[in-house]
């Protein structure tokens, strides 16, 4: 199987969505909304939010299966701060991966492919996100690609009992 990523559109609304449902479902403590708070966004809400603008882009990341289908299996939201003391920055959220779909790369192209956009837009220097404790295997790929711990904070998200400290991560461009 083959990973291509490519940046999204309205007309990509309903997989996305369906990506985004599924992976707050599945790892419940790894963002800080709730599937039942994104299930109740109108789909031309959904469809807003991924169409690209000057400063804002959402990525999919597709795989190919052997009868050369393409499904989208990842999702990742690069939002450039267009306040004028934060234009310098941009943020990377919603960085998910279906379950089914993890080690196959789809992580990495989609951190390529945020990397190299970022670096298109003038004046940009440096990127910053936030993972949750729970999520190792996040962490490690952020730090692949150059992120490192700026600082964490405890009682950050609580969620069915449990209380997740939140780490912040930033790398230069």
């Amino acid at each position: 199987m083959s990973v291509r990523v490519r940046a999204l559109g309205a007309a990509d609304a309903q997989p996305y969505w369906d990506v985004r449902y599924a992976t707050l479902s599945s790892d419940p403590f790894a963002f800080g909304t709730t599937a039942e708070r994104f299930a109740a966004l109108p789909l031309e809400q959904v469809a807003q939010r991924v169409t690209p603008s000057d400063t804002r882009v959402s990525f999919g990341a597709f795989l190919s299966g052997p009868d050369g289908q393409e499904a989208l299996v990842g999702i990742l939201t690069l939002v450039r701060l267009d306040s004028p003391g934060f234009a310098h920055r941009a943020d990377v959220l919603g960085v998910a991966v279906l379950r089914e779909a993890r080690g196959q790369g789809a992580g990495d192209a989609l951190m390529r492919a945020a990397l190299d956009h970022a670096r298109s837009w003038e004046g940009l220097t440096s990127l910053h996100l936030a993972v949750t404790d729970t999520q190792a295997a996040a962490r490690r790929l952020y730090e692949r690609h150059g992120f490192q711990v700026w600082g964490t904070q405890p009682d950050a998200i609580r969620r069915a009992g449990q209380v997740l400290q939140e780490h912040f991560m930033w790398r230069p461009l």
